[in-house]
């Protein structure tokens, strides 16, 4: 690629070999500062031995602590460090004066304590990213260093004052924007901490109270910034926020492992990176229901559903409490024992938490009972000894277990499976059809073990822990401070850290510091409020696009935000830079979305390649073909990734199709894969990842085939969208395969593919 192209003039080699030099000289006291955290966490095992035979001497109480407070802190420095081995330095700053700065992922200090680089989290860094040249704030030269590994490969010069600049000053490159907008994408996403533009700096820095709400087009950077915002928080406030914790949310196991390196990059590892269907404990959820099922799962009226089957009766529990006390034998029948767990629940009560009122409950509706006897005492001793008696039974303690069990949030869910018991719960709620539907999801009972959720499931699920409640009683956790009964003395900060530091949290904690959440518009209502019980106590960054929704109601999906953010001080941004796509692949898919919103705004493409997207159309019988050739011209187009987009219905055929192009594109010499895996998102080879629109989402490659977008656009009601999704997918190259020749309508009169092979078509160059 042009932006690792070896140096073109001497001017040039001389300045890369310069800063090779600096970098050098900071590797070289990373390396000390590794062995200085190994000898730290070497220490502290070595602190707080036992003797030989196990006993703990009082004395060794504080020396045990002070060897997990030197091993935890040196292993986490040794992550932070040892995540820095490529680009640590990225950026220098020449001031006026002479002053020279370097900024980099971390802070780096000398022997003496003097900074060698400055962390660009900072303030001192802050005008890395300010900086321009109609307010140069003192900064007379800005420079990007590109490198690969520890090797400075290119510099990339940026003159902001002129004026200022001594005659001699090189100035190299294009500029590191362009530079890095055309290197090749890789399997993860890359952090732009050296390329964060203006606007984007405001993003990350933004005070943290509150909700920072971010919106944009395709392209614009939203992700990231966000993600550059979390590590600029945890660095900034990290006593509030890694206290509680970082929780990232996004759409699908494949985006969170598409972005999980780039907070470790920058220097943080402390984030809780979860999926939709992963964010309640314990579920892992991968498999989504069809567009009309989630749809009704996403509904509020699900809260209906859900309250009504968690204060429903059991599935086979006693219909009948008959039990012999004081002589005679007392009878509670159907309606009475319903009448009893109404009257417990009718207050909202949290049935897990409520079996001491319906014991009581039982016991008030037995003795009614009792009392209307004439021979049988009234008053409070006789009512006390009544109740002493009856709870004490051995049978009313087994029928309460039977009749009032401890009930978990799959079991609810499994019984709604049975479809008269999901008529009753969705009655004057739910439409028949709609109730058919649910029923027909859940067919699978327990027999559909933990892959019988689906995404659309966990908010459910998490409604019905609330409605539910913990047990009482449930067993404290281990004071890590007693050691064989004996409990050491400490200050508060000490017994702060081990909070914070315990492996395991409360389940479904509530207590993060911070949440951010991304591709916000697609969730539904349900989800939403799943989010709002994690962030209770935190501040927020939301990030989405209003025109990327699939979410048919966009307002209903706002209302449900709002009412999960609660009243948290707000603070919009708004990016409305395309730095992902060419301006020829942005103007197609602007032309798709554009008669769906024709009052948002859409963001501007800021470079042009002169590749207009291609339409390959082919007969229905040659449509493999077709694409197999498009995708090895794609190969042999551009060095990185090329996606497959195809309709959801295709998916797992089309995975087929593309591992014979793998095959074939691996045969010529190029660096495809003749192997891979199937995920969520079908067939993954080496540089081919076949996925669907919906799933697209948040991806980006380096060209992408899209199959049958006529299709896509069909599939759901907000098709359209999920097309326009998938049109902003590629960086550089575009080209759309596909049975309709109809589509786009300004290439209707383009010839089948029999007749034109696909190597012919504009911007595709031959194959390899």
């Amino acid at each position: 690629m042009a932006a690792f192209s070896d140096p073109a003039t001497s001017s040039e080699r001389a300045e890369i070999e310069q800063e090779q030099r600096y970098v050098d000289r900071v590797y070289d006291r990373l390396a000390v500062m590794v062995a200085r955290a190994t000898e730290v966490g070497r220490d502290g095992r070595d602190r707080g031995l036992l003797d030989y035979t196990g006993e703990i001497k009082e004395e060794d109480y504080r020396s045990l602590f002070e060897r997990d407070v030197l091993v935890d802190h040196a292993v986490r420095r040794l992550a932070v460090l040892d995540a820095q081995r490529e680009g640590l330095v990225f950026g220098r700053l020449d001031h006026r004066g002479g002053e020279i700065r370097y900024v980099g992922r971390i802070g780096v200090r000398d022997a003496e304590h003097e900074p060698l680089v400055i962390d660009w989290r900072a303030p001192a860094a802050a005008v890395f990213y300010q900086a321009t040249a109609a307010d140069p704030k003192d900064v007379v030269r800005r420079r990007i260093l590109r490198c690969q590994g520890q090797r400075v490969v290119g510099v990339e010069d940026d003159l902001l004052d002129p004026e200022a600049a001594p005659a001699d000053l090189p100035v190299v490159g294009d500029g590191a924007l362009m530079a890095a907008l055309t290197a090749a994408r890789g399997r993860q996403m890359r952090d732009i901490v050296a390329t964060i533009q203006h606007e984007q700096d405001e993003i990350i820095r933004a005070p943290s109270p509150g909700v920072t709400l971010i919106s944009g087009g395709p392209g614009t950077g939203k992700t990231v910034v966000a993600l550059h915002r979390a590590a600029y928080l945890l660095y900034s406030e990290r006593r509030r926020i890694a206290g509680g914790g970082v929780l990232v949310v996004g759409p699908s196991p494949v985006f969170m492992s598409y972005i999980e390196r780039v907070l470790p990059t920058l220097g943080e590892h402390e984030a809780t990176l979860r999926s939709l269907g992963e964010v309640v404990d314990g579920i892992v959820a991968t498999r989504t229901d069809p567009f009309d099922v989630g749809l009704i799962k996403g509904s509020l009226r699900m809260r209906r559903v859900l309250g009504r089957a968690a204060r429903g009766p059991v599935p086979g529990a006693p219909e009948e409490l008959r039990i012999y006390v004081g002589g005679r034998i007392l009878r509670l029948d159907a309606e009475e024992l319903a009448e009893v767990r109404r009257t417990v629940l009718q207050r909202g009560a949290r049935r897990n938490r409520a079996r001491g009122d319906a014991v009581r409950g039982l016991v008030a509706a037995l003795w009614r009972k009792a009392s209307a006897d004439s021979t049988t005492a009234n008053g409070r001793g006789a009512r006390s000894d009544f109740e002493e008696s009856v709870t004490d039974l051995d049978t009313f303690e087994e029928f309460v277990d039977a009749w009032w069990p401890v009930l978990t949030p799959v079991q609810v869910l499994r019984q709604l499976a049975d479809p008269e018991r999901l008529r009753q719960a969705a009655k004057g709620v739910l439409r028949p059809a709609e109730v058919d539907a649910l029923t027909a999801t859940w067919a699978g009972g327990a027999d559909a073990g933990k892959d019988g959720f689906s995404v659309e499931d966990v908010p459910l699920l998490d409604e019905l822990h609330a409605l539910l409640g913990e047990p009482p009683h449930r067993p404290a956790p281990r004071d890590p401070f007693e050691i064989d009964g004996v409990r050491e003395v400490t200050t508060a900060a000490d017994r702060d850290y081990a909070a914070r530091a315990r492996a395991e949290r409360a389940t479904q904690y509530d207590g993060y510091a911070h949440v951010l959440v991304d591709e916000a518009q697609d969730l539904s209502p349900m989800q939403w409020r799943m989010l709002g019980r994690r962030g209770r106590h935190a501040s927020w960054t939301v990030v989405g696009d209003p025109a990327q929704s699939s979410w048919p109601d966009i307002d209903e999906a706002e209302a449900s935000r709002d009412t999960a953010l609660g009243r948290r001080t707000r603070r919009t941004f708004h990016l409305s830079t395309n730095y992902r796509n060419s301006q020829e692949i942005f103007d197609l898919a602007a032309s798709v979305i554009r008669p769906e919103i024709p009052d948002r705004p859409l963001p501007r493409a800021v470079r042009a390649t002169g590749h207009a997207p291609d339409h390959v159309v082919a007969t229905e019988a040659g449509l493999p073909d077709a694409l197999r050739r498009t995708i090895l011209d794609l190969l042999a187009s551009v060095q990185g990734t090329v996606g497959v987009i195809a309709p959801q219905a295709m998916a797992e055929t089309v995975s087929t199709w593309v591992a014979d192009a793998n095959a074939a594109n691996g045969a010529n010499g190029s660096n495809g894969s003749t192997g891979g895996e199937r995920t969520q998102t079908g067939y993954e080879g080496d540089r081919v990842v076949v996925t669907t629109g919906i799933a697209s989402k948040g991806l980006e490659f380096d060209a992408v085939a899209l199959l049958e977008p006529a299709e896509i656009a069909a599939e759901t009601p907000v098709g359209t969208r999920t097309l326009y999704v998938a049109l902003t997918r590629a960086t550089q190259r575009l080209a759309t395969v596909g049975t309709d020749a109809g589509w786009p309508a300004h290439h209707a009169n383009r010839r089948p593919d029999s007749l034109h092979p696909p190597e012919r078509h504009q911007g595709l160059a031959p194959a390899g």
